[in-house]
């Protein structure tokens, strides 16, 4: 890279993908900053999301997170912004109802590269984001789901354009949309109407299904509202940190069912992040569980308690 020898370059990046998959994991620690520090002076053309995915290869097995992240995570954002202008380009260049592409480099053609105008350089890497965009999911995935500092200091950058980008129906984003938005450390006012109690909880979850199991589990294992706590499988499989291997046999039964404190449900299809704020001074959103389809709030007499669900 620093002699800027293509041929070199190739020979080498062609090693080192290979030599990866029967690297030790402590060949993979130092391996994963360097492989991640070659990123911003990769040409822009060239395979730079195979470099990160090797980058993310080593985090998952072990190398820091945090110092592979800023490259790993610039990239990404590159290359959304880059498949955004590219639909902008595309659209403003045809008619009415004209649909943008699939992402499939085999649409690049000269007719392509006329339709986005511009420099040609410029319009190629435009066509190759909106190509590979998918391809940097993998090692953004590796370092924002093992470091709660890059979530903090990343996602807010990257989560509308990603959103932006996943809304144009051209690109599977979700996995992507869903680390950014998990909210780490958040507090979350719980309200049980049946029996009138209130808890303040902090969360760290990524999904509302995670949110269920674990309220349910907090809440009602804890003895704290009566039901049926989830099975101690189910309570493993959300907070385990390790992927889960294949399908279990565990069944998760929802203990409640949610709402928003305008009394819009809050489906386990969802996310925590879009539960409406109600104090944004105090940076909480609140929510009320309930058994029975009796809308409202419990009156100043409830009790209250505070947990922690991660």
């Amino acid at each position: 890279m620093a002699a800027r020898d293509g041929g070199r370059t190739e020979r080498a990046f062609n090693a080192a993908m290979s030599g990866l998959h029967s690297a030790r994991p402590t060949e993979c620690v130092p391996a994963g900053p360097r492989l991640a520090a070659l990123l911003p002076a990769f040409p822009p053309t060239g395979p730079r999301p195979m470099l990160a995915t090797m980058a993310g290869f080593c985090v998952e097995r072990g190398a820091d997170p945090a110092a592979c992240a800023e490259p790993v995570l610039d990239g990404t954002y590159r290359d959304l912004h880059d498949a955004l202008e590219f639909a902008r380009r595309w659209a403003a260049a045809g008619g009415a109802g004209d649909e943008l592409p699939e992402a499939d480099e085999k649409i690049i053609d000269d007719a392509l590269m006329a339709r986005l105008g511009g420099e040609a350089h410029e319009a190629l890497r435009l066509a190759l984001a909106w190509c590979s965009v998918e391809q940097w999911q993998p090692p953004a995935l590796a370092v924002l789901c093992r470091s709660t500092e890059v979530r903090r200091r990343h996602a807010s950058t990257l989560l509308p354009t990603c959103r932006d980008l996943a809304a144009l129906e051209r690109h599977d984003l979700k996995c992507l949309a869903y680390a950014l938005a998990i909210l780490d450390d958040e507090p979350l006012v719980v309200l049980h109407r049946p029996t009138g109690t209130g808890f303040e909880v902090r969360i760290g979850i990524g999904d509302n299904f995670q949110l269920h199991t674990l309220l349910a589990h907090v809440l009602v294992g804890g003895g704290h509202v009566p039901g049926t706590a989830p099975s101690a499988e189910s309570v493993r499989l959300a907070t385990d940190p390790e992927p889960a291997q294949g399908r279990t046999g565990a069944v998760a039964t929802g203990a409640f069912e949610l709402l928003a404190p305008d009394g819009e449900r809050i489906w386990n299809e969802g996310l925590p992040d879009d539960i409406p704020v109600v104090w944004k001074d105090a940076a909480s959103s609140c929510w009320t569980s309930r058994r029975t389809r009796a809308v409202g709030t419990p009156t100043g007499s409830s009790r209250c308690s505070r947990e922690r669900l991660s």
